[in-house]
């Protein structure tokens, strides 16, 4: 185990029970931060300490701190009232923890994990649709969490599964078959323009239910084979998967494995009939179900009464595959909390047809701008590519402002690098499980709770890095023992916090917890920057000081990484 949170506290357990003099499951002792720092670093509440040995936590406490001697972390133990209140140890700390983060490097944070095989899928964007921010969460949210899981040793296979099939996708094809057949094709923003055909169709078949008809009778030809729309759809599919690999270049994600609705749209409906046949799901009013009413999940979909495929066709031939074919020990599915539902039904579906495996489903809340919610199917969408031009554009007019003496090439490369991160982080400081509405002015604001305030503390001791590197080339003996400081100390607590942060983020399934350490970590540097002097300081505590920064930075650094945020030099 890495020098951490964890271990320090394991030093507190053992030192506990040792003094104790029986046996107790170390679990048991619970360890909490104390109101106020002068009350102690941690503190171990003695109320179940006092059942086991029937004798008051006050007394418990009192005749403990006796026993606890200074070792290793622990500089001192003190009682208060019924608590154990321990010290720890800044020469100590600074040795162990510096040495982690210097021998770890930009691996540190991580660890060795049981190895098992994981798939998340997350993006699914539907071709035939317009490519808007709200798809952006998905896709960070989804990112962040493949780059967590490997962090904790995972085996992960990070997947898309993009749906260029179905109803939105005929619906599309029908409107550019009967209205737009004889225009000019665009040359550019094809998708878009796509996402446009697509709301036109929507608001068509709503008004008119011939023109409802007209469409789902294109989805019949397209599962049919029909070589007319088969063509128009191969033409169409390639317009829009270029769009999204263009988006997926900018946001510097990849993928290992794409998968798409049509090619598991014939494997389920296979699946389905099989399950006719042993009666485990059957027709009602002409479609295919399930019978969940008994599990109060109403009754589950399969095939529509046409014989059209749904999404939860398609989706029973992909957990076999995941399964069967990339011998995978859990999938995750990131997707909106609409289909929280929908993937109840569908995960009892499973449990019922003896497909038991460990799934999963990562939900996350909308994502909104102030003037309110969005949807492709009303046509009120804000484009992907048109907020990121804005955001860079405002990234690119504070650089320049601050730079004069720059180059447009740097201004430039600077305010994408900048307006990524803030768009990023503001997609993960807020939990999964609360919505977001998205303002570009705070995103990119240099100060507070984003991602720009982070890269600008990372850059921030690098410039104080590079004026005591143009003193001198070459390497000075540190000794860490220098750094005795209060500051100090609570910065390298901080610093002990990380890998702890990043294993309890992928727990969870949310990065906003280590979007929240980080923002915590560079606020206890600024104090520690406002309150001592580095550069100036006797060269002894200089280059302690100048350590520990150094460990603040790869830190950083390092956290931004797994959220998929890059950091600079200058800014």
């Amino acid at each position: 185990m890495v020098y951490s949170i964890e271990k320090i506290k394991e030093e507190i357990r053992s030192a506990v029970a040792k003094a104790l003099g029986q046996e107790i499951a170390l679990d048991k002792i619970e360890i909490a931060k104390p109101p106020e720092s002068a009350m102690g670093d941690f503190s171990v509440p003695c109320f179940y300490l006092a059942k086991l040995t029937r004798i008051s936590p006050n007394q418990i406490a009192l005749e403990l701190k006796a026993k606890i001697p200074a070792k290793g972390a622990i500089k001192s133990a003190q009682n208060i009232g019924p608590y154990l209140n321990f010290y720890l140890s800044e020469k100590y700390l600074a040795k162990q923890v510096i040495k982690e983060i210097e021998k770890g490097g930009a691996s540190y944070g991580g660890h060795k994990g049981d190895k098992e095989k994981v798939m998340i899928e997350y993006s699914q964007p539907n071709t035939h649709k317009e490519f808007h921010i709200g798809h952006l969460r998905n896709v960070i949210l989804g990112s962040a969490l493949v780059n967590l899981y490997r962090a904790i040793g995972k085996k992960v296979i990070s997947v898309n599964y993009i749906g260029d099939i179905g109803s939105h996708v005929a619906k599309c094809l029908w409107a550019l078959d009967k209205f737009h057949k004889n225009e000019p094709e665009p040359t550019e923003h094809k998708g878009q323009y796509l996402g446009k055909l697509y709301a036109e169709a929507v608001r068509l078949c709503e008004e008119n239910e011939e023109y409802k008809k007209e469409a789902a009778e294109v989805q019949k030809k397209l599962e049919a084979g029909d070589k007319y729309f088969i063509a128009l759809w191969k033409k169409t599919r390639t317009w829009s998967l270029e769009e999204f690999d263009g988006i997926y270049k900018i946001l510097g994600v990849k993928f290992d494995k794409v998968f798409f609705e049509s090619e598991v749209e014939k494997p389920g409906k296979k699946i389905v009939a099989e399950l006719l046949v042993k009666k485990i799901a059957e027709y009602s009013e002409g479609a295919v179900i399930i019978d969940l009413e008994k599990y109060d999940l109403k009754k589950f979909l399969l095939l529509k009464s046409d014989g059209s495929s749904l999404y939860s066709t398609k989706e029973l031939a992909l957990a076999k595959l995941k399964f069967e074919k990339y011998k995978i020990d859990a999938s995750y599915i990131v997707t909106d909390s609409r289909q929280s539902f929908y993937f109840q039904q569908f995960f009892k579906t499973l449990e019922l047809i003896g497909f038991h495996k460990k799934t999963a489903h990562i939900p996350y809340e909308f994502v909104t701008l102030p003037e309110g919610a969005m949807a492709s199917r009303k046509g009120n969408v804000v484009l992907f590519e048109d907020f990121y031009d804005q955001v860079v554009e405002l990234a690119r007019a504070e650089t320049a402002k601050r730079h004069t003496d720059w180059s447009e090439a740097e201004i430039k490369n600077t305010a994408q690098i900048i307006a990524l991160a803030a768009i990023k982080f503001a997609m993960i400081r807020t939990s999964r499980k609360n919505p977001i509405i998205f303002d570009i002015n705070e995103a990119i604001s240099f100060d507070g709770f984003t991602g720009p305030y982070l890269q600008y503390t990372v850059t921030r001791i690098s410039s104080i890095l590079r004026q005591e590197a143009a003193k001198s080339d070459k390497a000075k003996a540190v000794d860490l023992n220098n750094l005795n400081q209060p500051q100090e100390k609570e910065l390298l607590i901080s610093l002990a916090q990380f890998p702890e942060a990043i294993s309890q983020s992928a727990a969870d399934f949310e990065p906003s917890h280590l979007a929240q350490y980080l923002f915590d970590l560079s606020h206890v540097f600024a104090s520690y920057y406002e309150s001592v002097q580095i550069l100036k300081a006797e060269e002894k505590i200089r280059q302690a000081r100048l350590s520990l920064i150094t460990a603040v930075r790869q830190v950083l650094t390092n956290g931004l990484a797994v959220l998929g945020i890059d950091t600079l030099e200058r800014m």
